[in-house]
């Protein structure tokens, strides 16, 4: 059995040359782009364009409208807090509360 011989540089140059040379005439035998076509499309790229901004610019503002949101609730709950009472304070109510409670028992 023979041995398999390699082309040579110069076969394989002639064929990647006839390569790039059928491609070409495949690239210009494609008949051109109609200009109406071509409106059209990037009238349709356009709209894309402008949808897509639009709809950017929902999201954006439904983000900040939370974040506001979220700092009222904050302001809010921030005002309804209740201070924090005192040792001598916890000691008085608990105090009050047994007070109540042996009164209503009757002791």
């Amino acid at each position: 059995m023979p041995p398999f011989k390699d082309p040579s540089f110069q076969d394989r140059a002639a064929s990647a040359a006839l390569a790039r040379q059928r491609a070409l005439d495949k690239l210009k035998a494609r008949p051109a782009v109609d200009p109406a076509v071509l409106e059209e499309r990037k009238a349709a790229q356009a709209a894309r364009d402008a949808a897509a901004a639009q709809a950017s610019e929902a999201k954006r503002l439904a983000r900040e409208q939370e974040k506001a949101d979220k700092r009222a609730r904050a302001a809010e709950n921030a005002a309804n807090v209740k201070p924090e009472l005192t040792e001598a304070e916890k000691k008085a109510a608990r105090d009050a509360r047994y007070a109540a409670r042996k009164a209503r028992i009757g002791r």
